[in-house]
């Protein structure tokens, strides 16, 4: 799957669109296929912290999390062997963790 990553913190400039693996949902998860994403400060404080509690939260000396973002919309593509709640094909909205 493609996405945009980064490896170091600091300017737009720090963002590579890449081929990254594609996550296999755990047994109480799900895959979601994003059809729609936001970028906002959020993403912005974490791309290039100006504060040392991001960076103990996010990554001391390079970010934990290569992925931005945490807003979405999407469809359920696959799910864990514990997930009810959810069918392959249902359209979504939330917010990662």
């Amino acid at each position: 799957m493609k996405a945009v990553v980064y490896i170091q913190y600091g300017s737009p400039d720090v963002l590579q669109f890449k081929e990254v693996e594609k996550p296999i949902p755990k047994n109480n998860e799900v895959l979601i296929k994003i059809i729609a994403t936001t970028v906002n400060r959020t993403d912005c404080g974490f791309r290039k912290p100006e504060y040392l509690i991001v960076r103990l939260v996010g990554g001391l000396f390079k970010p934990k999390r290569k992925i931005l973002g945490s807003e979405f919309a999407g469809i359920v593509e696959t799910i864990g062997k514990n997930v009810n709640t959810f069918i392959p094909g249902d359209s979504v909205f939330g917010l990662s963790t």
